[in-house]
């Protein structure tokens, strides 16, 4: 399972803030990613990008908003063999949204088959494209 955390944009301003919010939000998943369409490409920071990266395992996603199939992985993730099952079960009960998605992974898994509808629809590369402009 995947976490990612969007952002606008990646700089030292918000670097802290924005990978330990990543941090927080995604350590219960198997890969976690800090998502975003702006990264500073100053030599210090993406130092700094580096040391996060490998002290936590967040991995680093430049999302180009234009044409995302052309978006590419910064930094890997560092993968977990396990999910962290205590984190998920906290975060369900604090969160019905999260709870039903866990509710419709484990019905897919224990049916062996997975019922598309019951999650968000994954978008074409036009419609994508379309809902990131409008919210620029």
């Amino acid at each position: 399972m995947f976490s990612f955390e969007l952002k606008r944009e990646l700089e030292f301003a918000n670097l802290r803030e924005s990978f330990f919010q990543a941090v927080s939000n995604s350590s219960w998943a198997n890969e976690s990613y800090l998502v975003a369409s702006e990264i500073s490409k100053d030599e210090e920071f993406r130092d700094e990008l580096r040391r996060l990266v490998g002290s936590f395992g967040i991995g680093i996603i430049e999302l180009d908003i234009t044409d995302p199939d052309s978006s590419s992985i910064i930094f890997p993730a560092k993968q977990k063999e396990y999910l962290d099952w205590e984190t998920m079960n906290k975060l369900a009960e604090m969160n019905s949204d999260f709870r039903d998605f866990l509710q419709s992974v484990r019905k897919d898994l224990s049916n062996k088959e997975t019922r598309k509808e019951r999650y968000n629809e994954v978008l074409s590369r036009e419609k994508l494209v379309k809902i990131i402009s409008k919210k620029k």
